[in-house]
């Protein structure tokens, strides 16, 4: 339910209608549009009656959310959120590369490609240290010391770092990281999800194989039910009949969402294509879609790397890539694009 308050509404009258919706176990979330005031109601509000809300001198008008996820909708929150990670932030016209090898094989692979992309323009590098695969013989990720390596390239480059976490017991192994990715086959980890939800630390959601947006927003839900606000969206692909690339990149998506939730969403071309050289111009059109970001895997030898090494790009296609998304990134973004 979303109570727009009127213009300087008397302190009293708005005392005792929080003091009201409290005492039936609501949950209010505050926003500001300009000079309106937008009480976000969450809770079992069947009960509670609109029409005495409206009655009210301090109430400019009363609507019941339909949809399932209150947190993450747009109408709890008009504005865009903006993820601050380190001096990094993105969404709300903020545009950001994360970019990086998608497993880490070597202290010097890692540092190597942290520098590299850094010059290149990218403002997080990724990594991955546990590596979810569909077969049980392929590389798994180096873990634990892959997430050491991992923060030897962000003290080295500077660069805040992400990676992905496979299960809530590896969380005490991820303090220093600064952005803790969900991958699209833990979407749907909703116990996962729930942990998440009680830090104070950026979540970086992909979206599952065959969710649909709903699904999607609803697992962002989970976490910011949480207490944790800090979620950025991340569209990877979807499965379809489609069988040439690895997955069906929806980027109609991106303008869709935008217009459900306040969340910034970014777009992984590398997961979605699984194919270099369809990298770039999937990255331009995410950009002209209107994504918040992108991510993109980059390895210094994909011939040989031991994970997703058809979809990595070497660090001078790289700088290929954000050469292009500069020049169209102005067309797409009124506001900062740093």
């Amino acid at each position: 339910m979303i109570i727009v308050l009127k213009e300087n509404p008397e302190q009293k009258q708005l005392d005792n209608l929080v003091a009201w919706l409290k005492s039936m176990d609501m949950e209010i979330h505050y926003s500001q549009y300009g000079s309106t005031t937008i009480m976000g109601i969450i809770g079992e509000t069947s009960m509670v009656d609109t029409e005495l809300i409206e009655a009210l001198d301090i109430v400019e008008s009363v609507k019941r959310i339909t949809e399932p996820y209150k947190n993450a909708n747009r109408k709890f929150h008009p504005k865009d959120t903006v993820i601050e990670i380190g001096p990094v932030k993105l969404g709300g016209g903020n545009f950001a590369v994360i970019a990086g090898p998608c497993s880490i094989e070597s202290m010097d692979q890692v540092c190597s490609i942290a520098e590299e992309v850094k010059e290149a323009g990218a403002l997080l590098y990724r990594g991955g240290a546990f590596k979810p695969r569909t077969s049980p013989y392929a590389f798994q990720g180096m873990r634990e010391t892959g997430i050491e390596f991992l923060l030897e390239a962000k003290r080295r480059s500077g660069l805040p770092v992400v990676t992905e976490v496979m299960d809530v017991s590896h969380l005490p192994l991820f303090e220093e990281v600064d952005v803790i990715q969900v991958g699209a086959r833990n979407m749907q980890n909703f116990e996962l999800l729930k942990e998440l939800g009680k830090l104070d630390k950026p979540i970086l959601l992909k979206r599952g194989l065959s969710s649909t947006i709903s699904e999607f927003l609803m697992s962002a839900e989970y976490i910011m039910a949480g207490g944790n606000h800090k979620v950025i969206l991340c569209e990877r692909g979807i499965r379809t009949f489609e069988t040439a690339m690895r997955n069906t990149l929806d980027l109609s998506c991106i303008p869709l969402i935008k217009s459900l939730s306040h969340l910034p969403i970014i777009v992984d071309p590398s997961h979605a294509t699984g194919i270099a050289s369809l990298v770039k111009p999937m990255s331009m059109a995410a950009v002209a879609a209107g994504a918040d970001g992108l991510m993109i895997e980059v390895h210094n030898d994909p011939v040989h790397a031991l994970c997703d090494g058809a979809q990595s790009l070497t660090p001078a296609a790289f700088q290929d890539v954000m050469n292009a998304v500069m020049q169209i990134l102005p067309l797409a973004y009124k506001g900062e694009t740093k």
